[in-house]
């Protein structure tokens, strides 16, 4: 009798164990397909030093700032090093590039949450065309100002 019980202890507690240490997979990329293409872009390296803007971003300086989000949306992971996309259906013909946050929580987001904070931001947008490429477009000052209130 007391080996069974025994058994089914050990069982239990292996299952708890593997269960509990699970960890979280990190989140799949998204690539997309610019019409314009630089030799520089975020992510690139000079001389070891890590590219945080291109043509076409905005570069502000947060002082470990937290920039929230301007509307209900998702977060995805770029491809690009130290960057996100942020897309809403407010505004579903863009997509907004962030680069240089760190602690920046993938998946979906509500408006006036956090989506992540930094020493600085480059901040791209993006609009789709009709063949289903991006464009670098003007920001609009009323998003980014949105994402920067306290």
């Amino acid at each position: 009798m007391k080996f069974p019980l025994l058994f089914h202890i050990l069982l239990f507690s292996s299952i708890l164990v593997l269960t509990s240490c699970r960890t979280r997979s990190a989140p799949k990329s998204r690539s997309i397909q610019l019409q314009q293409q630089w030799t520089l872009n975020p992510g690139d390296e000079i001389a070891g030093n890590l590219v945080a803007g291109s043509l076409g971003d905005i570069s502000l300086y947060l002082e470990d700032k937290k920039i929230k989000a301007p509307f209900d949306g998702d977060l995805e992971l770029s491809e690009l090093d130290r960057c996100a996309l942020y897309s809403t259906p407010e505004i579903p013909a863009y997509l907004f590039r962030l680069c240089g946050l760190s602690k920046v929580s993938y998946g979906s987001i509500k408006a006036g949450r956090t989506i992540g904070k930094g020493r600085y931001l480059s901040f791209a947008t993006l609009r789709r065309q009709p063949d289903g490429t991006w464009i670098i477009v003007e920001p609009a000052r009323g998003v980014l100002e949105k994402a920067l209130e306290s």
